[in-house]
């Protein structure tokens, strides 16, 4: 596929953004990979039960991130660039407070919550631990998101690299030191985390006050902007449920199936996350050229940068099908699996891999809508494929953890047919500021 022009912008914040968004997940790889050689099986299960709550209160509020990518890029391509650091400030108002508010209504239902999955008593009191930690760098994990996305607007993606590698490299640092070192079992990889996240939140309000003071706007609060971006980014919110309501099924599946298949299951779900936002890295560069190039009124360079991503993502899943394939005789060792969580997780790569270039595609699509302020629609088409998964699920939960990644797979389709549906039409296409 030869470089084009178009190519090299994609490129430009496709590359800083893939090593930002892989940081992510690398945070929870590297808590498996500590956590499976200091603690052993059990606490690997724990920190799957906690990490996916976190993971899901998190990415319940993505939107902080996408939403406020879309509408500073449209603001920006439309010359209004005090309006889009406007949104910004909003949108690390609206963070903390919804930060605060989950540390409030989670903390004292932590048990109940871990409950929910079945777990094991001493997996269940492990992951109690580690999530009420957890909870306490909640509202900095929200102001990186609402910061990365300002910042993603403005059409910089390496600021956010920056940010992501270092705060990767603290958190290993801190988790090893924390569990190997100083013993603190399954709570010291919490701390590290939540310490390694509060220094990359610090950095980025600190990157947003000094743009906002550049262009003379106010950091107080400004209520009618913080509602207004919560009005916003309630259908992206919808969407964002329904992808959690799949992954949690599929993890209280994975509970119920026993102690290898939920640890073989953890770690194939964070070796999953980590390719996903890879992927997702075109569809980060979506977003952005999308809202610029639909705030400046330029339809014709929207659809042809939307032909090109969708392009790389097809190429970008199959390449990553083949390394998951070439390190798959490899990744039990990385986590110090037992021979029954090795066989279990060497069976499951299989369709983890296969499904890459379908995600690739869907990704991409994904981004580019929201880029377009199509959050409506995608929260429709979020319900209606989580409809499609739910009875491929059922039918899975008799079975094993192979059939239930193929349900999976059944999600992925859905959601690929429903979106290049919409991305054929031009009711998405809506122009201006």
């Amino acid at each position: 596929m030869p470089i084009t022009s178009r190519d090299r912008e994609i490129l430009r914040l496709a590359v800083p953004a893939f090593g930002a968004l892989v940081a992510e997940p690398l945070f929870l790889l590297a808590d498996y990979a500590i956590v499976g050689h200091g603690l052993g099986t059990t606490a690997v299960g724990a920190l799957g039960v906690a990490g996916t709550v976190l993971t899901t209160l998190v990415n319940l509020c993505v939107f902080l991130a996408y939403g406020t990518t879309a509408s500073v890029a449209r603001q920006t391509g439309a010359g209004h660039h005090e309006r889009a650091m406007r949104h910004g400030v909003d949108g690390i108002w609206l963070a903390l407070a919804i930060g605060a508010a989950l540390i409030a209504v989670v903390w004292p239902l932590a048990p109940q919550v871990v409950d929910l999955f079945g777990a094991a008593p001493e997996q269940a009191e492990q992951a109690v631990t580690y999530l009420r930690i957890s909870l306490i760098g909640t509202p900095a994990m929200l102001v990186v998101l609402a910061g990365t996305g300002v910042l993603r607007g403005l059409q910089d993606t390496v600021t956010p690299l920056a940010v992501a590698a270092g705060s990767f490299a603290l958190n290993a640092v801190l988790n090893a030191w924390f569990v190997l070192v100083l013993d603190w079992g399954i709570a010291g990889s919490a701390w590290g985390t939540v310490l390694a996240q509060t220094l990359g939140a610090a950095v980025y309000v600190a990157v947003v006050v000094r743009g906002a003071r550049r262009l003379g706007v106010p950091l107080r609060p400004h209520p009618a902007g913080i509602r207004q971006a919560g009005t916003a980014g309630f259908a992206l919110l919808i969407r964002t449920v329904c992808l959690r309501v799949v992954l949690l099924v599929a993890m209280m599946i994975a509970t119920r199936m026993g102690q290898a298949e939920l640890a073989a299951y953890a770690i194939a779900t964070q070796v999953w996350t980590m390719l996903a936002f890879a992927l997702d890295a075109i569809a980060i560069a979506g977003q952005a050229i999308t809202g610029r190039a639909l705030g400046a009124g330029d339809v014709t360079a929207t659809r042809a940068a939307t032909r090109r991503m969708v392009a790389w993502g097809v190429w970008s899943g199959a390449v990553l099908a083949v390394l998951v394939l070439a390190a798959r005789p490899l990744l039990p060792g990385v986590f110090d699996a037992d021979p029954l969580v090795t066989e279990q997780l060497l069976a499951v790569l299989w369709p983890v891999a296969l499904f890459q270039p379908i995600c690739g595609v869907v990704f991409v699509l994904d981004g580019v809508l929201i880029g377009a302020g199509d959050q409506r629609y995608l929260a429709w088409a979020g319900v209606w494929t989580t409809l499609a998964y739910l009875p491929a699920a059922a039918f899975a939960s008799g079975l094993d953890i192979v059939a239930l990644w193929c349900a999976l797979g059944v999600w992925m389709v859905a959601r690929l047919v429903t979106l290049a549906r919409r991305a054929a039409g031009s009711a998405w296409l809506v122009v201006g500021a």
